[in-house]
């Protein structure tokens, strides 16, 4: 099916440009694209499962390669060792690896048509278009970059630039070789681009998933240059899930967007959001689990769901007990962001002087010029009930890690705790 797709693509677009890799300055029509890849898989070993990995062309021929011959794909990073996987059914076609809820990593099995189902979510919600190249600077690897870079090109024609590296110099050379681009990027990379001045010209459409997009980011690109950065969420079990298409900036940092098209959303019981779709995966693998199945992925996610728009309110696991009232961190979080100074915050529950009475909510801060936690305290006040309020701070100089600008609760909370100990 998969290869079939792959192959009126081709057809359809054999003399436009397909790919480029700027790294070696190679670039492939759709036809010699299709062509290179006849000629790869006739080498491709005989195996059940194919691992492509890094973020070259190699990469883009190694999926066509395991498609052609019914390949099980699991994409993986550079360097990353690939996993002993037990077998998967006839049935499946792709394998995500995540983590599980006690850290563990374990992948998601999806047959083709869920994984064609995802992009074509993306495509039409997003309008991605043949004119509009992706500037490749996320991992292929990735479910993200996998769904809005690798699959558009193969399964819709989109055509596909793949940089060397985000660093800002690179990413205005590369821009430079298309007269638009589609950018999809992780905030720390568009903070990066914002203040060394190099977010391009000719990006025709701004995407930002992997980690949340800070409201004060998205207004500083959106005054200064005009582009609005669209926030997009999702998750590795279910593809794309929400997406802020509107062309101003958000009114609350927690709004995730709108659900994407033949995506069905609902909250369970516990407050989780749960997603149904034709996108959704078929199961973990090798061991089954009730919150994905039948179509029906449960996250973890706590949301609000408010005139067909859905509001991130935190995680289930990240739930404060404070003498016995439960207590969402991204509810301090969000009256935090509004104090003037206060560009990035993190709450999480710590062991209080009284067991009994459960934790205490600590607050890491970065803030510009300095605050203090009583004047912090103070203005909390004025819109949280007491028992709300942090009662420890710690002020930072940054909370993001990594390319991906992800930020760890879990990890935060530990260095605080061996912080004061």
């Amino acid at each position: 099916m998969l290869y079939e797709r792959w192959r009126e693509v081709a057809r359809e677009h054999a003399t436009d440009t397909a790919l480029r890799e700027l790294a070696t300055e190679r670039h492939w029509t759709f036809a010699q694209l299709a062509s290179e890849a006849e000629r790869s898989a006739t080498s491709t070993p005989d195996q059940s499962v194919v691992f492509p990995k890094g973020n070259s062309a190699e990469f883009i021929f190694s999926v066509l390669c395991a498609w052609r011959r019914q390949q099980v794909i699991c994409p993986l990073e550079e360097g990353q060792t690939s996993p002993d996987i037990r077998p998967p059914p006839a049935s499946a076609c792709l394998l995500k690896t995540t983590s599980a809820t006690s850290g563990a990593e374990r992948q998601v099995l999806f047959t083709a048509t869920q994984l064609a189902a995802d992009p074509k979510n993306i495509a039409a919600t997003m309008g991605l278009r043949t004119d509009w190249p992706n500037l490749g600077v996320i991992s292929l690897a990735h479910s993200y970059g996998f769904s809005n870079l690798v699959l558009p090109l193969l399964l819709h024609g989109i055509p596909l630039t793949l940089a060397p590296s985000p660093l800002p110099e690179v990413i205005r050379r590369a821009a430079a070789t298309e007269p638009s681009i589609t950018l999809a990027a992780v905030p720390a990379m568009w903070k990066v681009w914002h203040e060394a001045d190099a977010i391009p010209s000719n990006v025709k459409l701004a995407v930002s998933a992997g980690a949340p997009l800070p409201l004060n980011l998205e207004r500083a690109v959106f005054d200064g240059r005009g582009l609005k950065i669209h926030n997009f969420y999702g998750s590795t079990e279910c593809g794309g899930i929400a997406y802020d298409a509107t062309e101003t900036p958000r009114s609350e940092e927690a709004l995730a967007g709108s659900p994407l098209q033949n995506v069905e959303l609902s909250v369970g019981e516990a407050g989780c959001l749960i997603v149904r779709g034709p996108a959704v995966g078929e199961t973990y693998w090798p061991e089954p689990d009730a919150t994905l199945s039948d179509g029906r992925f449960q996250t973890s996610d706590l949301v609000e769901l408010n005139d067909d728009l859905v509001f991130l309110r935190g995680r289930a696991g990240d739930l404060i007990n404070v003498a016995g009232r439960k207590l969402s961190p991204a509810t301090v979080e969000q009256a935090l962001l509004q104090c003037p100074g206060v560009s990035a915050c993190l709450v999480f529950g710590v062991p209080g002087p009284d067991a009994a009475r459960g934790d205490v909510v600590a607050a890491c801060i970065v803030a510009s010029p300095p605050r203090t936690g009583d004047d912090l305290r103070q203005f909390l006040l004025e819109r949280l009930p007491a028992w709300q309020t942090p009662r420890e701070w710690w002020f930072v100089d940054s909370l993001t890690e990594g390319q991906r600008g992800k930020i760890s609760r879990a990890a935060w909370r530990r260095r605080f705790l061996e912080r004061v100990r």
